[in-house]
Formats: C-alpha cells, sequence, structure tokens
C-alpha cells in the first residue's frame, strides 16, 4: 500500500500529494542534478528517555538506504498526507518500536510523568515546530544529499519494554546526555547529524524526572 505525502515548496506553499517513493526518488534525482532539493514534507523527530534521564538511542539497520548503521534519534518519520503531527509521533514509537504512547501539552506533561506508570505508556510532548529543519542522509556509497522538512521535535519519558516491530532498527541502547555528549565529541561519524542537532540544541531538557 502506498504512503501519500503532503508535498510543498520551500517557502511553505501547498503542492499536492505524492507516493512517498516518488518524492524519494524525484528528490535524490534533483539533489544530484541540481545539489538542491526544492519540495519539503512533513517530518516528526522523538527523543524519549527513562525516567532516571538516560536517552534512547536506535541503531539504523544496516539494511536502510540512508544513514545506515549510525545511531540516531528515538523516533522519527514521515507525516502521511491527512494525519497531524502528534497522530505521527505517536504512530511512530508504536511502529518502529512497539510501545504505546501520548502527547501531552506542557502542564500536563509535566503532571503525567509524575502520576502515570511508564512502564506501561510513553509521555511525550512538543518541544519546537522547525520549518526549515535540515536533515543530512549519508548513502551507501559514502556521497550525502541534505532534505529540508517541516518538522515537529518531541521529547518524552517511557519506561517500559520495548520491542522491534518493523525492521527499522538493529538495536536499541541507553546514555546519560554526558556519555552521549562524550561519545559524540569522540567518535562523531557513529551519529546521524539529525541527533548530533538535537542533542546541542535540546541537551537542557534531557534530564531525569525529579
Amino acid at each position: 500500500m502506498s504512503e501519500l505525502l503532503e508535498i510543498y515548496k520551500l517557502d511553505g506553499t501547498f503542492i499536492g500529494t505524492q507516493d512517498r517513493k516518488e518524492f524519494d526518488d524525484e528528490v535524490r534525482r534533483e539533489f544530484k542534478e541540481k545539489g538542491i532539493i526544492s519540495k519539503k514534507v512533513k517530518t516528526v523527530r522523538v527523543l524519549l528517555m527513562n525516567s532516571s534521564g538516560r536517552i534512547y538511542l536506535q541503531k539504523r539497520s544496516q539494511l536502510k538506504n540512508e544513514n545506515s548503521n549510525l545511531y540516531d534519534k528515538t523516533v522519527g518519520g514521515h507525516v502521511t498526507a491527512g494525519n497531524s503531527f502528534e497522530l505521527t509521533a505517536v504512530k511512530e514509537c508504536a511502529e518502529e518500536l512497539g510501545f504505546p504512547s501520548t502527547v501531552l501539552q506542557e502542564g500536563e506533561f509535566d503532571q503525567a510523568i509524575k502520576s502515570i506508570d511508564l512502564k506501561i505508556i510513553g509521555v511525550l510532548k512538543k518541544v519546537e515546530n522547525i520549518p526549515d529543519f535540515k536533515s543530512v542522509r549519508i548513502l551507501k556509497n559514502g556521497t550525502s544529499f541534505t532534505q529540508t522538512s517541516m518538522c515537529d521535535i518531541y521529547m518524552g519519558y517511557y519506561d517500559g519494554a520495548i520491542r522491534f516491530a518493523d525492521g527499522e532498527s538493529s538495536g536499541v541502547e541507553t546514555f546519560s546526555i554526558e556519555e552521549l555528549k562524550d561519545e559524540i565529541a569522540k567518535n562523531p561519524a557513529k551519529f546521524t547529524e539529525d541527533l548530533k542537532f538535537m542533542i546541542n540544541k535540546y541537551s537542557d531538557l534531557l534530564v531525569p524526572i525529579t
């Protein structure tokens, strides 16, 4: 079954919908020929921690065409046409790592993480919308391209079991923010540019529940 994406010009003007594979093939050709991509879609990116503040990093499968074998944010994905950013974040948590989650507003989020059993459900909040998020995609031949998207960033907590539901990941490891910063400094090529950007920008939010 094909996945339809909403396609936008870089200025945010809606163009229409397009099959995801067709879009991916088109923008790769455009970048190869012109060095730029003139369209963007909607995406989500999630950083998840346990209640002790250890960050779950997903190691991308070697079967992935882009950024294979690199440590990445916990969850990420494209927003299907007609879906909201919030629904996409919840769906991606379930589809990629097999756990239920919900997105709450700031005040309710703060209450929920201290009162809900986080072994049962993950609790997320939106941190920021970035209209022109730049994602560097490294291909298996060593070349790369940069894709722009309208991106919602989420963070949250979950203490329960994780299972790999769709082959997106080859494993998950947890790091404290200090361990992660140290490892990125020593071995930056092990991590995606998405993750490095998010850790640099949002590290103050990646803390244990107190």
